[in-house]
Protein backbone atom coordinates (compact mmCIF):
# COMPACT_ATOMS: atom_id res chain seq x y z
CA UNK A 1 0.00 0.00 0.00
CA UNK A 2 1.20 3.26 -1.03
CA UNK A 3 0.76 5.70 1.62
CA UNK A 4 0.65 9.79 1.13
CA UNK A 5 1.41 11.64 4.00
CA UNK A 6 0.38 15.18 4.04
CA UNK A 7 3.23 17.60 3.91
CA UNK A 8 3.07 21.15 4.81
CA UNK A 9 5.65 23.90 3.42
CA UNK A 10 6.04 27.56 3.80
CA UNK A 11 9.25 29.75 3.51
CA UNK A 12 10.76 28.15 6.58
CA UNK A 13 10.75 24.21 5.28
CA UNK A 14 8.40 21.74 5.44
CA UNK A 15 6.54 19.45 8.37
CA UNK A 16 4.78 16.34 8.14
CA UNK A 17 3.90 13.20 10.32
CA UNK A 18 5.97 10.33 9.32
CA UNK A 19 3.59 8.23 11.91
CA UNK A 20 0.63 8.95 13.71
CA UNK A 21 -0.98 5.70 15.32
CA UNK A 22 -4.51 7.07 15.57
CA UNK A 23 -4.64 7.98 11.78
CA UNK A 24 -2.73 5.21 10.49
CA UNK A 25 -5.36 2.77 12.48
CA UNK A 26 -7.43 3.05 9.19
CA UNK A 27 -4.70 1.79 6.91
CA UNK A 28 -3.82 -1.17 8.88
CA UNK A 29 -4.11 -2.73 12.58
CA UNK A 30 -0.01 -3.01 12.51
CA UNK A 31 1.29 -2.10 15.97
CA UNK A 32 4.79 -1.34 15.40
CA UNK A 33 7.48 -2.14 17.71
CA UNK A 34 10.83 -1.39 16.26
CA UNK A 35 12.87 1.51 13.94
CA UNK A 36 15.27 0.79 11.65
CA UNK A 37 17.65 3.08 10.11
CA UNK A 38 19.64 2.29 7.04
CA UNK A 39 22.09 4.87 5.10
CA UNK A 40 23.12 3.04 1.30
CA UNK A 41 25.27 4.37 -1.16
CA UNK A 42 24.27 4.74 -5.05
CA UNK A 43 23.61 1.36 -6.73
CA UNK A 44 23.39 -1.02 -3.26
CA UNK A 45 20.65 -3.25 -3.08
CA UNK A 46 19.25 -4.79 -0.09
CA UNK A 47 17.21 -7.66 0.13
CA UNK A 48 14.74 -9.32 -0.66
CA UNK A 49 14.82 -10.03 3.10
CA UNK A 50 11.56 -11.35 5.62
CA UNK A 51 11.76 -13.13 8.76
CA UNK A 52 9.88 -16.52 8.42
CA UNK A 53 9.61 -16.59 12.50
CA UNK A 54 8.50 -13.67 13.80
CA UNK A 55 7.00 -11.94 10.84
CA UNK A 56 7.65 -8.43 10.26
CA UNK A 57 5.25 -5.60 8.11
CA UNK A 58 7.14 -2.25 7.48
CA UNK A 59 6.27 0.99 7.02
CA UNK A 60 9.07 2.65 4.78
CA UNK A 61 9.83 6.01 3.90
CA UNK A 62 12.85 7.85 2.77
CA UNK A 63 14.38 10.86 4.66
CA UNK A 64 17.50 11.39 1.76
CA UNK A 65 17.76 10.53 -1.47
CA UNK A 66 15.66 7.66 -3.74
CA UNK A 67 15.27 4.05 -3.70
CA UNK A 68 13.40 1.99 -5.84
CA UNK A 69 11.26 0.01 -3.02
CA UNK A 70 9.80 -3.80 -4.00
CA UNK A 71 7.37 -6.02 -2.22
CA UNK A 72 7.09 -9.53 -3.35
CA UNK A 73 4.17 -11.78 -2.48
CA UNK A 74 5.39 -15.12 -0.67
CA UNK A 75 2.26 -16.47 0.85
CA UNK A 76 1.66 -19.40 -0.41
CA UNK A 77 -1.97 -19.88 -1.96
CA UNK A 78 -2.49 -16.39 -2.58
CA UNK A 79 -3.91 -15.57 -5.81
CA UNK A 80 -0.90 -13.08 -6.31
CA UNK A 81 2.32 -15.56 -4.77
CA UNK A 82 5.63 -14.58 -6.32
CA UNK A 83 4.07 -11.13 -7.90
CA UNK A 84 6.03 -8.12 -7.08
CA UNK A 85 5.06 -4.40 -6.83
CA UNK A 86 8.31 -1.80 -7.43
CA UNK A 87 7.62 2.40 -6.32
CA UNK A 88 10.26 4.68 -6.22
CA UNK A 89 10.49 6.71 -2.86
CA UNK A 90 11.97 9.56 -2.34
CA UNK A 91 12.61 12.50 0.17
CA UNK A 92 11.41 14.83 -2.20
CA UNK A 93 7.93 12.86 -2.83
CA UNK A 94 7.46 11.86 0.81
CA UNK A 95 5.36 9.13 0.11
CA UNK A 96 5.45 5.96 2.17
CA UNK A 97 5.16 1.82 1.48
CA UNK A 98 3.51 -0.17 4.07
CA UNK A 99 4.45 -3.78 3.14
CA UNK A 100 2.41 -6.34 5.05
CA UNK A 101 3.46 -9.72 6.81
CA UNK A 102 3.82 -12.17 3.79
CA UNK A 103 6.27 -10.24 1.92
CA UNK A 104 9.87 -10.28 0.99
CA UNK A 105 11.08 -6.72 0.54
CA UNK A 106 14.26 -4.99 -0.62
CA UNK A 107 15.38 -1.61 -2.31
CA UNK A 108 17.62 -0.17 -4.13
CA UNK A 109 19.54 3.40 -4.24
CA UNK A 110 18.97 5.27 -7.40
CA UNK A 111 20.44 8.77 -5.98
CA UNK A 112 23.97 9.40 -4.87
CA UNK A 113 23.06 7.70 -1.13
CA UNK A 114 19.80 7.53 0.61
CA UNK A 115 18.67 7.47 4.37
CA UNK A 116 15.69 4.91 4.90
CA UNK A 117 13.97 4.45 7.59
CA UNK A 118 11.15 1.90 8.17
CA UNK A 119 8.90 1.14 11.41
CA UNK A 120 8.50 -2.88 11.97
CA UNK A 121 5.51 -4.94 13.34
CA UNK A 122 8.18 -7.25 15.27
CA UNK A 123 12.08 -7.02 16.33
CA UNK A 124 14.81 -8.57 14.33
CA UNK A 125 15.03 -12.30 14.67
CA UNK A 126 18.49 -13.25 12.90
CA UNK A 127 17.47 -17.21 13.22
CA UNK A 128 14.17 -16.70 11.35
CA UNK A 129 15.69 -13.86 8.56
CA UNK A 130 15.96 -15.07 5.20
CA UNK A 131 16.81 -13.85 1.89
CA UNK A 132 15.48 -14.70 -1.83
CA UNK A 133 17.47 -13.47 -4.54
CA UNK A 134 16.96 -10.12 -5.88
CA UNK A 135 17.25 -11.50 -9.39
CA UNK A 136 15.52 -14.68 -9.22
CA UNK A 137 14.23 -15.12 -13.31
CA UNK A 138 10.55 -16.33 -11.86
CA UNK A 139 10.30 -13.24 -9.68
CA UNK A 140 11.32 -10.93 -12.92
CA UNK A 141 11.76 -7.76 -10.87
CA UNK A 142 12.22 -4.73 -12.84
CA UNK A 143 15.36 -3.30 -11.25
CA UNK A 144 16.61 -0.06 -12.00
CA UNK A 145 20.08 -0.90 -11.99
CA UNK A 146 21.72 -3.90 -13.53
CA UNK A 147 24.78 -4.73 -11.20
CA UNK A 148 24.08 -3.41 -7.89
CA UNK A 149 26.44 -3.56 -4.56
CA UNK A 150 25.48 -6.53 -2.78
CA UNK A 151 26.02 -7.84 1.08
CA UNK A 152 27.58 -11.45 1.51
CA UNK A 153 24.13 -12.29 2.72
CA UNK A 154 22.24 -10.86 -0.55
CA UNK A 155 24.88 -12.49 -2.96
CA UNK A 156 23.61 -16.28 -1.68
CA UNK A 157 20.31 -15.81 -1.47
CA UNK A 158 17.91 -18.64 -2.12
CA UNK A 159 15.30 -18.66 -5.35
CA UNK A 160 11.65 -18.25 -4.38
CA UNK A 161 11.36 -21.96 -5.62
CA UNK A 162 14.11 -22.63 -2.49
CA UNK A 163 12.66 -20.38 -0.10
CA UNK A 164 10.63 -21.31 3.10
CA UNK A 165 7.03 -18.86 2.40
CA UNK A 166 4.31 -18.00 4.49
CA UNK A 167 0.92 -20.05 4.47
CA UNK A 168 -1.74 -17.51 3.82
CA UNK A 169 -3.03 -15.60 6.55
CA UNK A 170 0.25 -15.59 8.71
CA UNK A 171 0.00 -13.89 11.54
CA UNK A 172 3.07 -15.14 13.68
CA UNK A 173 4.52 -12.50 16.32
CA UNK A 174 7.16 -13.26 18.78
CA UNK A 175 5.62 -10.48 20.90
CA UNK A 176 2.85 -11.41 22.03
Amino acid sequence: MLIEPRVFQDERGEFFETFQAERYRGITSVDFVQDNFSHSKQSVLRGLHYQIECPQAKLVSVLQGEIFDVAVDIRKGSPNFGKWVGVSLSSECRKQLFVPIGFAHGFCVISESADVIYKCSDVYHPPGERTIQWNDPELAVEWPIKTPLLSPKDAVALSLAEAPCFNIGVKDRCLS
